[in-house]
């Protein structure tokens, strides 16, 4: 969850613990997780994703490198056994999402092959994650 806080990854809209809790019960094998040991043997966190594939499309959510490891491919490397185990089950076409002020990360995500799809994507929530303080 630090992560994806200091990743700017976190809205007040989405409660990402509720995010890791459904992702662990729908293809909890897709939720990637880079871990570094220090040299004292103390496991760190250094990258995660979560990835999904719905028989049409797969998606990559969440993706976040700790900024002091960026740079070092562990992003990439994330992103690659994304690739190799949608590929693995038969998806055609990945799919991702970056808010469109994020201009570095689009940079970096065309670095590897990612071009806009030039669709406009909607949404609509179904299940609230943080309450509506203003429907009282």
């Amino acid at each position: 969850m630090a992560l994806w806080r200091a990743s700017g990854l976190v809205v007040p809209w989405n409660d990402p613990y509720r995010d890791i809790e459904r992702k662990l019960t729908v293809q909890p094998e897709l939720f990637l997780v880079a871990e570094h040991a220090s040299p004292d043997g103390v496991m760190a966190v250094v990258g995660a994703a979560t990835v999904g594939y719905d028989g049409h499309r797969g998606w990559v959510n969440y993706l976040a490198v700790d900024e002091s490891r960026r740079s070092e491919g562990i992003g990439a490397a994330l992103m690659a056994e994304a690739e190799r185990l949608l590929a693995g089950r038969g998806c055609p076409k990945l799919n991702l999402q970056v808010r469109s002020t994020n201009q570095g990360v689009i940079d970096w995500y065309r670095s590897l092959g990612y071009e806009p799809d030039h669709a406009v994507s909607l949404g609509k929530r179904l299940i609230p994650d943080v309450p509506d303080v203003t429907a009282q």
